[in-house]
C-alpha cells in the first residue's frame, strides 16, 4: 500500500525540527543561517514558511508525485518512483540533462551548480527507512503531529475527518489528494495553498502529467531531424559560396 505524508498547517508551530531532522538525514549542514532560509535548495531539501508574519506557517517540500514527471522525462532513470511512496534519486546514472528540473510542476528539482561533479537535490521522502518501515525523519521529528506518516488511503480519511469536524477551521480541499494525478504529499491549510506558492489546485488539473510530456517527446526526433536537414541546408549555402567565391577570383 502507497505510503504518504499529511502535513496539517494549523498544526505547525515553527520549530523547524523537520527541517533539522531532513538536513541530518540527508547528511546536509543546518545551522541558524540555514534555518533562515526561506527556500528550497540543493542543501535544504524543506522549509517552513512563515512570511506572513501571522502564524500562518506552511511547509514546503518535493511532492513526490504518484506519477512523478521528473522521472517520465529523465533520459537515464536516474529518478524512481517506489510504489511506496518516495521518488529516490541515483547520483551515478544522472547525466546532468536537468530535464527533470523543467518537468517539475512545483518547481522542486535543484542541482549543484557550485560543485565539481553537480547533482540533482530534493526531498526523496527517505526511501531507506520507508522501504524499511519506518516513518520519513521529518515526520518522526515532529513534536505537534502537524506531519504525520502512514498509509496514503489512511491519511485522506483523517484529513476528510478534521475537515468535518471543523468546517471553520480547513480550506475544504485536501492539497495533493487529486493534483496531476494525486501527490504522495498530502496538505491541509487554513488558508489557500497558493498564499504560499503552491499552483493553485485548477492550475494543472487532475491528470498525471507524464502523458503530455510523452506526446511531446514522441515528436522530438521529427524536430531533430528536420532541424538538421535545415542545419545541413545552410551549412551547404553557405559553404557553396565560398566555393563560387574562390572560383570567381
Amino acid at each position: 500500500m502507497p505510503k504518504a505524508i499529511l502535513y496539517d498547517a494549523t498544526l505547525c508551530i515553527d520549530c523547524k525540527q523537520c527541517e533539522q531532522a531532513c538536513a541530518t538525514q540527508n547528511k546536509n549542514p543546518y545551522d541558524d543561517a540555514i534555518g533562515k532560509e526561506q527556500r528550497t535548495s540543493d542543501h535544504k531539501f524543506t522549509y517552513v514558511h512563515n512570511t506572513l508574519g501571522n502564524e500562518k506557517y506552511m511547509r514546503k517540500l518535493c511532492m513526490n508525485c504518484l506519477d512523478p514527471t521528473c522521472v517520465s522525462v529523465c533520459p537515464v532513470g536516474a529518478l524512481v518512483k517506489h510504489k511506496e511512496g518516495p521518488v529516490s534519486y541515483d547520483a551515478g546514472k544522472c547525466m546532468g540533462c536537468r530535464y527533470c528540473m523543467v518537468a517539475c510542476p512545483f518547481g522542486v528539482p535543484k542541482y549543484e551548480w557550485s560543485k565539481t561533479i553537480p547533482r540533482v537535490r530534493k526531498c526523496i521522502m527517505c526511501p531507506d527507512r520507508v522501504l524499511a518501515g519506518k516513518q520519513t525523519a521529518c515526520a518522526e521529528a515532529c513534536p505537534t503531529g502537524a506531519t504525520l506518516f502512514g498509509d496514503r488511503d489512511a491519511l485522506i480519511a483523517e484529513a476528510r475527518k478534521r475537515i468535518a469536524a471543523e468546517p471553520g477551521k480547513y480550506v475544504p480541499v485536501i492539497y495533493g489528494l487529486n493534483e496531476v494525478g494525486g501527490t504522495s504529499v498530502l496538505i491541509l491549510s487554513s488558508v489557500p495553498v497558493e498564499t504560499f506558492g503552491y499552483p493553485p489546485p485548477a492550475q494543472y488539473g487532475e491528470k498525471p502529467l507524464p502523458p503530455l510530456t510523452a506526446d511531446v517527446l514522441e515528436h522530438v526526433p521529427q524536430v531533430v531531424t528536420v532541424g538538421w536537414a535545415v542545419l545541413g541546408g545552410i551549412w551547404w549555402i553557405t559553404n557553396r559560396r565560398e566555393i563560387v567565391k574562390e572560383t570567381e577570383q
